[in-house]
């Protein structure tokens, strides 16, 4: 089957010139950036806890308009022209583009004096780092427009919505993204992580959720303090009711009362599986998940039931805990869940004006340089830290201005801006297209598509159903399955694989990977793929 490329999703004009702080990217990425923070970055306020949950808020600007033939529109469709070329000015710095083309500007209205302007910026997210720079931007160039006399700008986010939300599970169809706090490695400190970097969300204005999946040493119950400690199932929906504590949604097994304490590992994936997907999450724009230790089974059933947005790695100086890190880092990317930040946590300590670091230094660091991902953060050695863990009350919470909130707003605006830049990248989709007869398969950050028979597709199928896996002997024979065949349903299975079921109950897992190499092998001359049972 020959590749055929795509038409573009979509037409961007070229940007405007950048009138947003130029360090703004480097600010949302990495504590290391070189220069002077703009003060009005370092000065973005801070929401209390409880935080606010308000869905938008206004700002007006008015001012005299100016004199002259230019002060005046002669309708309302040139008057919108003239704020979109205004507005497109703007660019977002995370994409690269301005908001006019990223569709964050809504409800745009002219008063019918032709003098007075009301739109809504649209955000992808409430906890959009720079959306008070946004905001001011928006009101100045709208406003030195020569016949506006007054701007009326709303602020407002998109709903959470996952990007497959009619294929999960009815728990997750409303949770924008899913973070992964991993280290594959015990106490390391990957839960205070985790419980600090939600509320550090929640604190700049997202709706943030904390799911503890691990069952044998659940950490949520000691680190938090919620009056109800229990958690209750809706009578009617039959769907688990989350622990709520100073606006943070929570479920943890340790909520659950009294369970088994020793369990094999499907009964464990089992238990994981319905806390996660029965749960009445409701509207989330990020699910922090505080993943157990280690890569097994539970590793492997939350990266197929949820689709996970991205991974924050915790990892401290030894090189021991570098080993398993690396190990972790290896699976998340089989499993195509993207490594966005690492933290290194209790790498050092401040006494008699001088830093030392009693375990050494580099584990980050090399985390980092091997695997290529762009931000570190360190965290210090540091008693209230480790007591915030056990009195209940989140770090950030109970020292909103320190140095270690400080590491934590950092980490949560790179956590930020890196969902959004994940969530606008194009992810393989696969789907049947029936008009051809086709599996659709449409490759990830290029305009690449190709075609492939179903009947090929499940003659390949590499699971042990279908393949010997001693002897690599192929079990399913060329004959036994029907040229005519068709899938029934094709879901997605996290990020690295499609589930396709076929008429005969057959539940295939197809890896992105082999689709792609199935393609290059049916599309190579038939000499050099003799065991691929071609359409």
């Amino acid at each position: 089957m020959k590749t055929f490329h795509a038409a573009p999703a979509s037409f961007l004009a070229p940007s405007a010139p950048h009138l947003l702080p130029p360090v703004a990217p480097a600010l949302r990425g990495a504590l290391s950036a070189k220069g002077p923070v703009p003060a009005a970055v370092t000065s973005r306020s801070r929401a209390c806890f409880p935080s606010s949950r308000s869905g938008s808020r206004h700002r007006r600007c008015s001012r005299a308009a100016s004199s002259g033939a230019a002060a005046t529109v002669t309708s309302a469709d040139d008057a919108k022209k003239d704020v979109l070329i205004a507005l497109s000015q703007i660019i977002d710095p995370d994409f690269g583009t301005d908001i006019v083309s990223c569709g964050f500007v809504k409800d745009l209205d002219i008063s019918e004096a032709l003098d007075e302007v009301s739109f809504r910026l649209e955000l992808t997210t409430p906890a959009c780092p720079i959306k008070d720079e946004f905001e001011q931007k928006a009101n100045e160039v709208v406003a030195a427009l020569p016949w506006v006399k007054k701007v009326d700008v709303t602020m407002s986010a998109q709903p959470a919505q996952p990007v497959y939300g009619g294929e999960l599970p009815e728990g997750l169809q409303k949770i924008s993204n899913i973070i992964a706090v991993s280290s594959c490695k015990g106490g390391v400190g990957k839960s205070t992580v985790a419980v600090n970097l939600a509320y550090t969300l929640a604190g700049m204005g997202a709706r943030v959720g904390i799911f503890d999946a691990d069952v044998f040493g659940p950490s949520l119950p000691t680190m938090v303090s919620p009056e109800n400690r229990l958690l209750v199932m809706n009578p009617e929906s039959r769907a688990i009711l989350p622990i709520e504590y100073l606006g943070v949604k929570m479920v943890s097994f340790g909520f659950a009362g009294q369970g088994r304490a020793i369990m094999r590992g499907p009964m464990v994936s089992g238990v994981i599986n319905q806390l996660l997907t029965a749960t009445d999450w409701g509207e989330l724009d990020y699910l922090v998940i505080d993943m157990p230790p280690g890569t097994g089974d539970i590793h492997l059933t939350l990266c197929q039931v949820a689709p996970l947005t991205a991974a924050v790695i915790v990892t401290t100086p030894q090189k021991l805990a570098f080993i398993d890190v690396a190990k972790g880092v290896r699976m998340f990317s089989k499993l195509k869940v993207p490594c966005v930040a690492v933290v290194e946590n209790m790498c050092y300590f401040d006494a008699d004006g001088k830093r030392y670091y009693p375990f050494g230094q580099g584990s980050g660091t090399q985390v980092v340089q091997q695997f290529g991902i762009p931000h570190l953060f360190d965290l210090p050695i540091r008693p209230t830290l480790s007591a915030s863990g056990d009195t209940g009350i989140p770090e950030v919470v109970a020292d909103p201005q320190g140095d270690v909130a400080k590491t934590f707003q950092n980490l949560g605006v790179c956590v930020v801006q890196q969902c959004a830049k994940i969530r606008q990248q194009v992810s393989t989709a696969v789907s049947y297209d029936r008009s051809m007869r086709a599996i659709r398969v449409k490759v990830p950050d290029s305009d690449e598509e190709f075609l492939l028979h179903p009947a090929t597709v499940r003659r390949n199928d590499r699971s042990a159903q279908s393949v010997d896996e001693w002897t690599g002997e192929q079990k399913i024979q060329y004959g036994d399955v029907p040229d005519d065949i068709e899938p029934e349903e094709i879901r997605p299975m996290g990020n690295y694989a499609v589930s396709i079921t076929w008429p005969d109950g057959f539940s295939q897992i197809a890896p992105y990977d082999q689709l792609e190499m199935l393609e290059r092998l049916v599309d190579a001359p038939r000499a050099t793929a003799p065991a691929v049972a071609s359409s």
